[in-house]
């Protein structure tokens, strides 16, 4: 099956892409989400590394996946002598799933990384998200920790 059509997001795609932001990121508004997206397809930043959004539109042109990629200078599991692609958010509509456009979407992310000099890519998920989980496994993640996180307040 040929990749679906993928491409760099821009300011005109703001309003397609927030709600989607909004679905895989609830706890904030989707007002909340289009003005983080404005920012970062501005900037092409997230804080002071480089960052940005690759969508899969449908034929008709509405957005139906997104992959939000960032720059790190480290991640967990990988080599602590280089920077690395980060996965900040992934999510294709429930329709669209199993099609080819999660991969492709990945594809295009890591030859964005790799453009920067990124010789790997990392991201995370949930432990309870069975899905998320499955679909990193089938693009060849692998598994580097498990971790629980604390806080206490003083």
């Amino acid at each position: 099956m040929a990749d679906p059509s993928v491409r760099q997001a821009d300011l005109s795609d703001v309003g397609g892409l927030a709600p989607l932001r909004a679905l895989l990121w609830p706890d904030a508004t989707v007002a909340e989400h289009r003005a983080e997206i404005e920012h970062l397809l501005k900037t092409k930043m997230c804080g002071t590394l480089p960052s940005t959004i690759f969508i899969a539109p449908d034929d008709g042109g509405r957005i139906t996946g997104f992959l939000e990629v960032g720059l790190r200078s480290h991640a967990d599991g990988c080599d602590p002598a280089r920077p690395v692609g980060y996965v900040e958010g992934w999510f294709v509509l429930e329709q669209h799933r199993r099609k080819g456009m999660g991969g492709a979407l990945l594809r295009a992310a890591e030859n964005w990384a790799r453009s920067l000099g990124c010789k790997e890519m990392a991201s995370d998920t949930w432990s309870d998200e069975r899905n998320s989980l499955k679909a990193h496994q089938a693009q060849g993640f692998e598994i580097v920790d498990r971790c629980i996180h604390f806080r206490k307040l003083l």
